[in-house]
């Protein structure tokens, strides 16, 4: 019998590089939020052409950062409606209703199976603040038309990237820096998988940033200081 996905093989290759880090990682005594995920975030933004990025926990939690920021920096309020493919995984609608927005399901092209620009636009009214584009199978969606009709609305535009690690548009830009900030999952099974859980988000935003890195650690923006 031949394994759908067999990830002990595809790991094996790597298994003595993963002791020896998994060491490192015990002699450094720091097991949340150390030199190793701090040299992790600077490679993956590098990776990605982009200017911060922030590790959590999950893909989920990605989600639920950007859409929370958002909330505090005042540019998404309860209630207020997201355009997101009708054919996402769950994860992308729980991040959307755990922030008290409002999902709106938009249908995808048929053969390709991501979001289209004429299928979001009639979908977009005075409730919409963001479209939400889900890459799948590691193909991108049209982002830089969805951009320009994100941009005519004022809307924000958020990637869920948790299959399109390193996809690339035309113009040779990545996923992570094609919209306004991105979420990533390092789930096993995806394209760039972690030896258990694990995520990202990517932006170029500064503001955005500095509110996702206080969010994903208690608010906190230096020891014992919890904004």
């Amino acid at each position: 019998m031949i394994k759908f996905l067999d990830l002990k093989k595809i790991n094996g290759r790597y298994e003595e590089e993963f002791k020896q880090g998994l060491s490192r990682f015990l002699d450094s005594g720091r097991y949340i939020l150390g030199g190793q995920v701090a040299r992790f975030e600077k490679s993956f933004a590098s990776f990605c052409g982009v200017n911060h990025c922030i590790g959590v926990a999950n893909g989920l939690d990605a989600l639920i950062l950007i859409l929370k920021a958002y909330v505090e920096l005042g540019k998404l309020n309860k209630g207020d409606e997201v355009i997101v493919p009708a054919n996402t995984f769950i994860a992308t609608i729980l991040a959307v209703e755990q922030c008290g927005l409002k999902p709106i399901f938009v249908e995808p092209d048929p053969r390709a199976y991501n979001i289209t620009i004429a299928n979001i636009a009639k979908e977009i009214t005075s409730k919409t603040k963001a479209i939400l584009v889900v890459h799948l199978y590691g193909q991108l969606a049209d982002m830089a038309g969805i951009s320009e009709l994100a941009k005519s609305h004022e809307l924000l535009l958020i990637e869920d990237a948790a299959q399109a690690h390193g996809a690339k548009n035309e113009s040779g830009f990545k996923s992570g820096n094609l919209g306004d900030v991105a979420g990533f999952s390092f789930y096993p099974s995806k394209n760039l998988g972690a030896l258990g859980d694990g995520g990202a988000i990517t932006t170029n935003d500064e503001d955005l940033a500095m509110v996702i890195r206080k969010l994903h650690n208690y608010g906190t923006s230096s020891k014992f200081v919890n904004d």
